[in-house]
Order: C-alpha cells, then sequence, then structure tokens
C-alpha cells in the first residue's frame, strides 16, 4: 500500500520512520515533507492547505491512506476534502477538530459531561475579561481560544503578567483572530503527563505516557515553545494514575463527542495535570500527534503502525492489540539561537553523520545548495536516545546531541530530569 503523510515537520518525521517499518508499506509520500524526511519517503512540493491539489496527487497515485499530521489544516477541514472523495483518511473531521481548534469549545464539553478539568470564564469583550481578571489572583492561566502554534497560553505568575497577556491576546492581536476570545483559567500545580490515543469515535487504545518541557529554559523557565523535549515512561508516575486518567478523562471524552455528534476519530491528545493529591485534571486536547511526544512515543510501539490507522478509519480499532516495548525514549530538542522569538535560517549544521547511537528526526532543517544541511526553523532537530531506563536514554541522547553544532544552538540540559529523583 502507498502512503502520504502530511505535513513537515519532527512530528511527521517520525510517523514517516514508524511507518518505514511496516512490511505492508509500498511507496511513502510526504507533502511537503523535509529533507530528513526524504531520506525515507518522497518528499511532494504540496502545502498542507492546498487540499485539493493534495486529494488530486492522492488519487493519482491512487494511495490507500493518508495520514495528517498538523493542527491547522485539521482544524481548517482537510478530513472532510478526503471523504468527500472517498480517499481513506486518519484524522479528525472538522466538527471533530474543534477539541483543538478552540479551547472555549473544549472547556464547554469538559463542562458539560462532568470530565475533570481547571475552574474557567471564557471571554470576547476586553473590558470584561480585565475586569474578571482583576477579581483573581495569581498565578493565572491566560488562553487564546484558537491555534496560536503551541504558544497561545500563558501562565501569569503575577497579576500583572496576566493582564499583559490579556492586552496582547486581544488587543494587539499577536496571535491574530486566535485571541479574539480567550479562556481565563484556574493555575494548577503538580505534575504535567501527556497521555495519547488512537481513537475510531467510540473505542479508545492508548499509547504509553509522555512528559514535554514546554519552557525554553532549565528549570521551566522563559517564555513556552512548542516542545524543548520528551520522555516516556514515566516512572514516577504510579500506574493506577495514569489509569485514571483514561477511565475518567480520556474515555469519557470521546463518548462525548459522539454524544454531541462530533464523533472523534485520529489522534486524542491529552495534556494532564497530576495535582499533589494524585488527581489527573485536564489541561488541554489536541487533536492529533504531538510534537516532540511523538518522537518518543513511537519508537516505542512494538505494533505496525499501519495497522492501527487503518483499524481507526475502518472502525475497528476494538480488534487490534497494541504491544510497547519496555524501553525508555528521551528527545532532546535543538533549537535555533533566538527561539522562540525571532531567530535566523540558512545556518549551516555540521555533525549529523557523527551521531551514531540515536535517532534524529528531522523538525526544521534544509539543505543549501552546496548540499550542506543549514537550519529552517525555530526547533531545528530532535535527537532521541533509547536505553534500559530513562538515565541510560538520557545520557545516550545527550552524548549524541553533543556531536551536533550549529551557531546560536540551545537546548535545555535538564530533560528527564524529573523522571530520575
Amino acid at each position: 500500500m502507498d502512503i502520504l503523510v502530511i505535513g513537515g515537520g519532527g512530528r511527521e518525521h517520525a510517523i514517516v520512520w514508524a511507518l518505514a517499518k511496516s512490511e505492508k508499506v509500498d511507496t511513502l509520500y510526504c507533502a511537503p515533507g523535509n529533507p530528513g524526511i526524504g531520506q525515507l519517503a518522497e518528499c511532494v512540493p504540496i502545502g498542507v492547505f492546498e487540499f485539493e491539489k493534495l486529494a488530486d496527487f492522492a488519487e493519482e497515485k491512487k494511495v490507500g491512506l493518508v495520514v495528517v499530521g498538523p493542527d491547522d489544516p485539521l482544524a481548517a477541514g482537510i478530513v472532510d476534502v478526503f471523504e468527500a472523495r472517498q480517499i481513506p483518511v486518519f484524522g479528525p473531521r472538522k466538527n471533530a477538530a474543534e477539541i483543538e481548534g478552540s479551547k472555549t469549545f473544549m472547556k464547554d464539553l469538559l463542562h458539560k459531561y462532568n470530565i475533570p478539568t481547571a475552574a474557567y470564564r471564557k471571554f470576547d469583550q476586553y473590558e470584561e475579561a480585565l475586569g474578571y481578571l482583576r477579581t483573581q489572583s495569581a498565578p493565572i492561566v491566560i488562553k487564546a481560544d484558537g491555534l496560536a502554534a503551541g504558544k497561545g497560553v500563558i501562565v501569569a505568575a503575577t497579576l500583572e503578567e496576566a493582564e499583559q497577556a490579556l492586552q496582547d491576546m486581544m488587543v494587539a492581536k499577536v496571535f491574530g483572530e486566535a485571541g479574539s476570545q480567550v479562556v481565563i483559567e484556574e493555575f494548577l500545580s503538580g505534575q504535567e503527563m501527556s497521555i495519547l490515543s488512537f481513537v475510531d469515535g467510540e473505542t479508545v487504545r492508548p499509547m504509553v505516557a509522555a512528559q514535554d518541557h514546554k519552557p525554553v529554559y532549565d528549570g521551566d523557565r522563559g517564555p513556552n515553545t512548542g516542545g524543548m523535549g520528551t520522555y516516556s515512561p514515566l516512572p514516577h508516575v504510579q500506574d493506577s494514575i495514569i489509569e485514571e486518567a483514561i477511565r475518567t478523562i480520556i474515555e469519557p471524552t470521546a463518548k462525548a463527542m459522539a454524544a454531541e455528534g462530533r464523533p472523534f476519530r485520529g489522534v486524542l491528545f491529552a495534556g494532564l495535570m497530576i495535582s499533589p493529591d494524585g488527581q489527573p485534571k485536564t489541561i488541554e486536547f489536541n487533536a492529533r500527534f504531538g510534537d516532540p511526544e511523538t518522537q518518543v512515543v513511537l519508537p516505542r510501539l512494538n505494533s505496525d503502525l499501519l495497522d492501527i490507522f487503518l483499524a481507526a478509519v475502518n472502525g475497528t480499532l476494538d480488534q487490534v492489540e497494541i504491544e510497547w516495548k519496555d524501553e525508555a525514549a528521551v528527545c532532546v530538542v535543538l533549537a535555533s539561537g533566538g527561539y522562540p522569538a525571532s531567530y535566523p535560517k540558512g545556518v549551516p549544521i555540521h555533525g549529523l553523520d557523527q551521531v551514531d547511537e540515536a535517532v534524529v528526526f528531522h523538525a526544521g532543517t534544509a539543505v543549501n545548495e552546496e548540499g550542506q544541511w543549514v537550519t529552517n526553523g525555530g526547533r531545528v532537530l530532535g535527537v532521541v536516545g533509547l536505553g534500559a531506563t530513562i538515565a541510560d536514554a538520557r545520557d545516550k541522547a545527550y552524548e549524541q546531541a553533543a556531536k551536533i553544532a550549529f551557531e546560536g544552538k540551545h537546548n535545555r540540559t535538564d530533560i528527564a530530569a524529573k523522571a530520575l529523583v
């Protein structure tokens, strides 16, 4: 079977890498892909929002399955376009992708079905939001309603910071229309946890848990990013807590979506907070594979990813048993100088050919006219170490990441440190 993967980042590289292991896959295409992905798949120069062109390509090549990676095209209805043309596609329809595309929709859904989450209020008028904010105490969370490339959530340590975030979102429009409506939410403290699940409408098949590191600097300092590194499993989180999160949050959410006439098919990503007393609560839901969580979850998958995708599309996920490796995985993201603010592109990358004991996923790379690897994004590479324990995997990831050099390169040095305590 020929497969088309849509997207061009580290997440899509990990998906292509996992699919390439399947004996049932013939040709892999990726649109638009990147040069790292190009080592495993044929990259197709079609943008992720060129829905009709992508569908034309899928028909022309008679692909057996389309897999959609990024959030924005899902929220814009790319799956509906493929389904209308009877092209098998893995991912949620537009009305189901709204669970990520609108924070207010998600919060209202959880509230309606009594699914654990933080207390909140939503606003579409700046003065009203400001008035409410001034009755609250810090820390407090301000969220842009729409998609903002993973940067639309501000955890404000002071009310002054919160007011500035509100001003930036609703008045200065730093996130465009995504900030026209905001959610002001109670701050939850504790351990963060990500659980991604394959879902076919009713059946939920959870993946192994992971933990992301959003802030740019060590010690969770600095502005939020798309993710500076991840690890899996979480040895410091009891299995009973993970099982409770699946039972009280993820499965009820899939049922709630079906009850609302928005059956979810694809990857449902739950961003969770475990309170100090061990209670999981929902921070957010995403409608696709997480980035960079995918880079540590898929290397731990023992089953054929294509079989799982097809079962989700065909509604037969309940007939699939998914096996996971005991192996641990740690991903260290190497970022461009200046990220998550402005950063240069085209900076030469050295040492990629020296990495021999890690998997390297390309997130923001290109090849220049001289045939040299150069930077082409904020998050450039994800270096994934695998080992018998988190400590082993972590040592390997950092040891191999140190072989890669480019001007301005920076990375956190404390990825997975919490799991070693």
